[in-house]
Order: structure tokens, then sequence, then C-alpha cells
């Protein structure tokens, strides 16, 4: 990315999401690249007369210190994981022949999927347990209108036919990919190393699921858990919101990550 389509990104996001509040970024060639086109001396960015600019306009831009990119964990962390993931699949015959509409409705789509990750726990009603995630603070709504589930199921024959198609079929392939390597990052691997409390009701958990939709986190709370010969619980009983409606599954303890422990007094 050349500082001249960086500035234009940053002209882009403004115009469309308004006023930003806080910058935060490494020290990529390409920022620091814009900044001289900007003819502002980068050594004194966080202290100097382009602060004060940006402290005018009610705007803050603050870089990590140089080789230190570990220090931006959260987004070097959901940038590692897309691009691994996108360079995977756009390094094949199908990827290098993409259209720049194909490409970026693509990138639309998986922007999508890693804003609706889930973020902090919001609510305190067991009954409805929301989570909070980057697409609610982008737009201001707690569900997408719009889903993949509308459209159908798409594989690897979509990737040659009309242009949508492909577009959601990527997209599929991308969410497989991503769910798969983001999802082991929530859950600490405890297994047969250390004993942990089995699940009990009232437990909130995220429970994984491979025929969701895209963008979908089902969250649920644990009603019923069942002991096996062991003593430990093995599969519970989860009770999840489908289509505003209350379900309840039975499922295997392994598709359930632990999000709130319910600590009865």
């Amino acid at each position: 990315m050349s500082s001249s389509a960086f500035i234009n990104a940053v002209r882009r996001f403004a115009a469309i999401r308004g006023q930003v509040k806080i910058f935060r970024s490494d020290r990529g060639t390409n920022f620091i690249g814009a900044i001289d086109d900007l003819k502002i001396d980068s050594i004194n960015v966080e202290d100097g007369p382009f602060k004060n600019f940006l402290y005018n306009s009610g705007t803050t831009w603050i870089f990590n210190p140089p080789h230190s990119s570990h220090m931006g964990g959260a987004w070097e962390r959901m940038i590692g994981i897309t691009r691994r993931i996108l360079d995977s699949m756009l390094l094949n015959a199908a990827g290098r022949s993409l259209t720049h509409d194909v490409l970026n409705t693509l990138m639309a789509e998986v922007s999508a999927i890693v804003n609706s990750r889930p973020l902090v726990p919001v609510s305190t009603d067991p009954e409805n347990p929301l989570i909070l995630t980057p697409a609610m603070l982008l737009t201001q709504k707690t569900d997408y209108i719009f889903t993949s589930d509308h459209l159908g199921e798409f594989d690897k024959r979509d990737l040659c036919l009309a242009e949508w198609r492909r577009v959601q079929a990527l997209a599929s392939v991308f969410w497989s990919r991503w769910r798969k390597e983001y999802l082991p990052l929530l859950q600490q691997r405890r297994k047969w190393t250390e004993d942990r409390r089995d699940l009990i009701e009232g437990d909130v958990i995220l429970l994984k699921d491979k025929n969701i939709c895209r963008t979908q986190w089902p969250v649920g709370i644990i009603v019923n858990s069942f002991k096996s010969s062991d003593e430990h619980v093995r599969k519970a009983e989860v009770r999840v919101i489908v289509n505003g409606k209350a379900t309840i599954y039975t499922r295997p303890i392994v598709d359930m990550i632990l999000l709130i422990e319910n600590n009865p007094v």
C-alpha cells in the first residue's frame, strides 16, 4: 500500500464513518510516508504542530514505538489471521484472476466476518446474553438483516459461475478457515494437563456449530448438565435464541466455550 493509497483510505474511512477520535498504528513505511507527504515531521508526530492540529480537530494519532508491533496486540492478531487465510486463498489460480469488483466485495465480506467476532459480555441477563462486537459499535445494530442464509449454500463449483456467487464462495472459504483459527484463541488449552471446573446450570457459553451462517456467534446458557460414569460433565443442554425464539440443544462440552461462569452464592 503506497502512502497515497493510505491517505485515500483514511479519507474514505472518515467520509463513511465520520470524525475519527483516535488513530493507532505501527510505524509502517506507508504511514510514515503519508506524514512526509503531508509535510509533517515524523519524529514530532506525538509532540509538535501536528499533534496540536489533531487535538484542535478532535483527533489523536498514536504510533507504537519503533520495532514493537507486538504492542498492537489486538489488531495485529486480527491482521495476522486474516492475512494468512487470504494469502492461502488468493495464491491459487482462482484467486489470481479476481476482478476489482470481486476483490472489493470479498474484502467487505471479510470485514463483516472479522467485525462480527465477540469482544466482551455486555448483558447481565442470563436469559438473553448479548455479546458486544465491533460491528455493533460501527453500525449501531445488533443483527445483520442480510445474511448468507438468504443466499443459499456455496462451494468450489461456484468459483466458475457468476461473480456474485464467486464472492460468496470465497467468503465461505474464509469464514470456515477464520473461525477454525480464531476460536482456539478464545479458549485456554488445559486438556489432559490440569483439572477444570465442570459446566453447570447458568453458565454462559459460546456454541461452536459448523452449520451456522457467516457472522453468527450463537451464545447460550446451560440449562441442564449430564455427568458420565466418571462423574464429569461430558454433555449439556444449552438454550440459545434462534430467529427470536428460545431453542434448547443437547451438545457435547467440546463444542462449548465457557464465557461467563455461574457462581451461585
